[in-house]
């Protein structure tokens, strides 16, 4: 057991991300493909006297209360561990909150990991149970269990490792003056889910896998972009200074371009003064594993 740790909580795009439709249980059915990316939040973890949880976050937009995925992920583990003592957080946010990038499941599976070293618990814990945990908080935190580069499936929650790809260079764009909500983003979407009613999803998902292989894809990119026209822009304007591929961040509004020469990414950042820049590396599975100082079995 350890007094504390620190752990990264890195953020993902998705390569590829394909709405199949509604599911009966109000969900949409997904097919996507994560890639872990190399900007990240930090989460310290240490114990504490008194019982309960105390978390503390850097940006003063977020809830640091049970609201917080962070203080329900400390929450639910210690409870699944049965573990009574009292937990010290400190959640340093870099990740741009609601944009697509998948920060705050990265900060929950950051916790859970956090706790299992934390009590020592990391190669004794049973990995399906805290698998069913990190689903219950959130349908893409399974994944940042793991990392590198992954289909996902179902509601995104399903998670199949894939063989790591050459690390590339990722330029994230994220404008400030746009944001774009999850939910609104799924109804702008659902006349479109409506009309692929009658594919055969086993078709749609070997169209995903193959895709991976290829172009990016977002099948939110059409709403989106037909509501907020500048974000379209955004990805056309990475592929004019060099991007081999660029889309828009899962439902937005960040947008990513990838580059295979990170002095072209450089040059290509400075062309958006006025946005929040990031230019920063694919992570694969074992680097990913090893900055968060945990191994699946």
């Amino acid at each position: 057991m350890k007094n504390s740790v620190r752990l990264p909580a890195f953020a993902k795009v998705n390569l590829c991300l394909d709405v199949i439709g509604r599911r009966p249980d109000g969900y949409h059915e997904l097919r996507t493909i994560f890639q872990t990316i190399g900007l990240r939040d930090t989460l310290e973890l240490s114990r504490a006297r008194q019982p309960g949880i105390a978390l503390e976050v850097s940006d003063p937009a977020l809830s640091a209360g049970p609201d917080n995925l962070v203080y329900r992920a400390i929450e639910t583990i210690a409870r699944g561990m049965d573990f009574r003592g009292g937990v010290r957080a400190k959640l340093t946010k870099r990740i741009p909150v609601a944009r697509g990038l998948g920060g705050g499941s990265s900060d929950a599976a950051a916790a859970l990991i956090g706790m299992l070293r934390l009590t020592g618990h990391q190669r004794d814990f049973p990995l399906q149970k805290l698998m069913e945990i990190a689903s219950t908080l959130g349908a893409d935190v399974p994944f940042f269990l793991f990392g590198g580069r992954a289909l996902a499936v179902n509601r995104g929650d399903e998670i199949y490792p894939l063989e790591d790809a050459p690390k590339r260079t990722v330029v994230v764009i994220s404008p400030k003056e746009i944001g774009v909500s999850t939910k609104e983003a799924y109804q702008w979407l659902s006349a479109e889910l409506t009309n692929r009613a009658d594919a055969p999803n086993i078709w749609r998902f070997c169209a995903l896998c193959w895709s991976g292989q290829g172009k990016v894809s977002n099948d939110f990119e059409g709403p989106v972009f037909g509501r907020h026209a500048r974000l379209g822009e955004i990805r056309d304007a990475l592929l004019q200074v060099g991007a081999a591929e660029a889309a828009l961040a899962g439902s937005g509004s960040a947008v990513f371009g990838i580059f295979r020469n990170p002095a072209q990414a450089r040059r290509a950042a400075r062309k958006f003064p006025e946005d929040s820049v990031f230019v920063v590396e694919t992570l694969s599975r074992e680097r990913y594993g090893r900055a968060m100082g945990w191994v699946p079995a």
